[in-house]
């Protein structure tokens, strides 16, 4: 079933009932499970030696990205609520990222470095390499993990949005394992000893402003481009490469512009100038996602908010729970105004029954295609639809029988009042930079 209007060859989402055979029979199981060992024997030697070295500075760092971690993982695993991937393939993106792609950049990215010296001048390999060998490297080792997840498992790769979050975990892997790296060389190059300075400079300047546009977004744009490669079959093979092909294209020339020598001053000098320049390299690529993404995520909350509206009744789903269930805000606006009104159980029954209806979306997806194992997927169907009643009795008992937002206004003011905070943490952040003076 594809929303009113959308025809079959643009559906967004590509629905599977995984039953496939076990991973471990699949060659590229083995060669990945390979892959990680290596990154992790090769990361683990680097991490070894920073902390022989500086052991305080190092466990700094390593703690305060790991942290760094956390919100990122956070937010990108709840981006597609209504289909969740599952938990060890996104820990095998995130262990990509950190582990293949590092060792990969390790070796590769000098070795682009020595070829521009090469091909053009040693100057122009100094100023311009980590822009045009160390973004191209990076970014195919980083894509590749996206390529691996699905070789192995591609029936959880099932729309533009699933390609994105498993694109960026790789990334926001390779972010971390990258950033602890840097942090112990900014104290290498301090030469004040084993101090922690320099890695919370490291942190705020590479972790937190460098971070909102960095490897995270740059490979879950080329991760997207590989759920379009994957999810459209029905489109010709040649649309579907070039789409790819260009998404990729677009991860690197974001990166290339990131790491570029342009405007390293700054504008006009000072601190507000070279905040002014990272601005003006990294939001345009950011904004270009931001729209990738919230498009992506659209479509398919559109295509699984009409499997529950085919099903025409409203003890499943009412019309207004159906805007609801589509928008990450006004889920949580609907929950709110639940607690407020019936009471702390009746948010969490709201929070149980939105979950319950986005995998019954999902179950019904699966059993329209399920062919020999429509046994299976009816029965999953059978048990999300008791769930959605069950808690739709609870409701009915706290004396909130619907799961609704009725102030959406304050939905979309949470929203831009988020964006203005983010603002002003940003300048705060500049300002705490500056304070901490050269590391």
């Amino acid at each position: 079933m594809t929303p009113p209007g959308r025809s079959w060859r643009t559906a967004p989402v590509r629905p599977a009932l995984p039953v496939g055979r076990s991973p471990l029979t699949l060659p590229a199981y083995w060669v990945v499970t390979a892959l990680l060992l290596v990154g992790a024997v090769r990361v683990a030697g680097v991490w070894r030696d920073g902390y022989e070295r500086f052991p305080v500075a190092a466990t700094a760092a390593l703690v305060l990205f790991a942290l760094y971690a956390v919100p990122f993982w956070s937010v990108l695993g709840s981006l597609d609520y209504l289909e969740r991937e599952p938990a060890p393939l996104l820990a095998l993106a995130f262990a990509w990222g950190a582990l293949v792609a590092t060792t990969l950049a390790l070796a590769g990215s000098p070795a682009a470095h020595n070829l521009l010296a090469k091909l053009a001048s040693p100057g122009f390999a100094a100023a311009w390499g980590p822009a045009v060998g160390g973004a191209l490297v990076e970014e195919v080792a980083k894509t590749l993990g996206v390529c691996a997840i699905v070789l192995i498992a591609a029936d959880y790769v099932n729309s533009v949005l699933d390609g994105f979050i498993y694109g960026a975990l790789v990334g926001l892997g390779f972010q971390v394992v990258e950033n602890i790296v840097y942090a112990i060389s900014a104290v290498a190059l301090a030469g004040r000893g084993d101090r922690i300075d320099p890695v919370v400079t490291t942190f705020l300047l590479r972790g937190v402003l460098g971070g909102l546009w960095s490897h995270t977004l740059f490979s879950g744009l080329a991760g997207a481009g590989i759920g379009y490669l994957v999810v459209r079959h029905q489109r010709p093979r040649r649309v579907r490469v070039l789409t790819a092909v260009l998404a990729f294209l677009g991860a690197w020339l974001a990166h290339f512009l990131w790491n570029s020598p342009l405007w390293a001053e700054g504008f006009g000098g000072g601190g507000w100038g070279v905040l002014a320049a990272l601005v003006v390299k990294g939001a345009p690529p950011l904004v270009v996602i931001v729209l990738v993404v919230r498009v992506a995520h659209g479509r398919q909350a559109d295509y699984y908010v009409d499997q529950l509206s085919g099903l025409g009744d409203r003890r499943v789903v009412t019309p207004g729970e159906l805007r609801v269930l589509a928008s990450g805000p006004l889920r949580a606006e609907a929950r709110r105004q639940a607690g407020k009104r019936a009471g702390a159980r009746a948010g969490r029954a709201v929070r149980r029954l939105q979950t319950a209806q986005a995998r019954l979306a999902v179950a019904l997806s699966r059993a329209a295609i399920a062919g020999p194992h429509s046994d299976r997927a009816d029965a999953e169907v059978s048990h999300w639809h008791r769930e959605v009643l069950a808690q739709r009795t609870k409701l009915e008992a706290y004396g909130h029988p619907e799961a609704i937002a009725v102030d959406v206004r304050r939905a979309r003011l949470l929203r831009w009042t988020g964006t203005a905070a983010g603002l002003v943490a940003l300048g705060m952040i500049w300002f705490a930079i500056r304070a901490l003076g050269p590391s």
